[in-house]
């Protein structure tokens, strides 16, 4: 018996690679580094509102970080300098480790900008308000009648 999902759903046409990249984005999160979404109201009239990611990436410089979107996937990975072997730790209980973090972007989210402050990556995207199109469908008329009598 296969498995029918919400997306398998005979409405939904062309949203075959979403379930595969959904899956890819829920197994690839370990919880690591802490992250928050929040959304931002529209400051002024004419702006939108804005999505805002906050992750907390204390002791990675901005050149240890690296932010890229391919397609509609944002992913975010940190790199770690390489450790100091002079150093002899009584307690270790900062986490120094790698991390990669992906989110997937729904068309047209676009990406403003992304800073490094006190220990907090934000990064900021906006999704423009797409213009409503509303596309006649011209409807083609064919007499079957025709070709039914032609037959008997």
């Amino acid at each position: 018996m296969s498995r029918l999902t919400s997306l398998q759903s005979p409405f939904l046409l062309g949203f075959d690679g979403l379930e595969r990249a959904l899956d890819r984005v829920a197994k690839g999160s370990d919880g690591y580094p802490p992250y928050n979404i929040e959304r931002l109201p529209a400051a002024t009239e004419g702006e939108q509102e804005r999505i805002r990611i906050t992750l907390a990436v204390a002791g990675f410089r901005p050149e240890q970080i690296e932010v890229t979107l391919d397609k509609n996937e944002l992913v975010i990975r940190g790199l770690p300098a390489t450790e100091r072997d002079d150093r002899v730790f009584l307690h270790r209980g900062i986490a120094a480790r790698q991390f990669a973090r992906a989110f997937l972007l729904a068309e047209g989210m676009e990406v403003l900008g992304a800073e490094l402050a006190t220990g907090l990556l934000v990064v900021d995207l906006v999704r423009p308000e797409p213009k409503r199109l509303v596309k006649r469908i011209a409807i083609t008329a064919r007499d079957d009648s025709c070709r039914i009598a032609e037959k008997e």
